[in-house]
């Protein structure tokens, strides 16, 4: 599903909340879960714990002219449920688009998991006219959870 201002895609995966959420809050494992390509290796993070962590990938694209670095900063954290970060050129303050992830125990083996692409806190003008929103696509997320899910069953 999306809108005009962000993308939500969602994914049964064959594996307990704890799992998956232990995949997702370890960002050494978040190149190998990219559907977009964006990432290319993680330069410094710890396992994701609470919200105000940040955490500094790597990354390369043409919409910023090649080799780039981001500092994720967690909006949002409760074990085994929700994960959450806003994305902003490495040292900057966070300009309003946010990744979050939902996970909903579905029985003892299954988690119904949502991922979301926002960017509906983006206001600066500049920005909206540089960055062409959305970066990344539905496929893009769909290919994360997809990735995400064979991580989980052999994590």
């Amino acid at each position: 599903m999306s809108d005009d201002k962000q993308i939500t895609v969602s994914r049964t995966i064959d594996a307990p909340a704890s799992e998956v959420f232990d995949v997702l809050s370890n960002p050494q494992r978040h190149q190998e879960l990219d559907g977009s390509g964006f990432i290319r290796s993680v330069e410094q993070a710890d396992r994701i714990q609470k919200v105000g962590d940040v955490f500094t990938m790597n990354m390369s694209g043409p919409h910023m002219g090649g080799d780039y670095q981001t500092d994720n900063h967690v909006t949002g954290y409760d074990t085994n449920s929700l994960l959450a970060w806003q994305t902003t050129p490495a040292g900057t303050d966070p300009l309003g688009w946010e990744w979050v992830w939902r996970l909903e125990q579905q029985g003892p083996d299954q988690t119904l998991v949502t991922h979301t692409y926002d960017w509906s806190k983006v206001t600066d003008k500049d920005v909206l006219q540089k960055v062409s929103f959305p970066l990344v696509s539905e496929h893009q997320l769909e290919e994360t959870l997809g990735r995400l899910a064979e991580a989980s069953s052999g994590s």
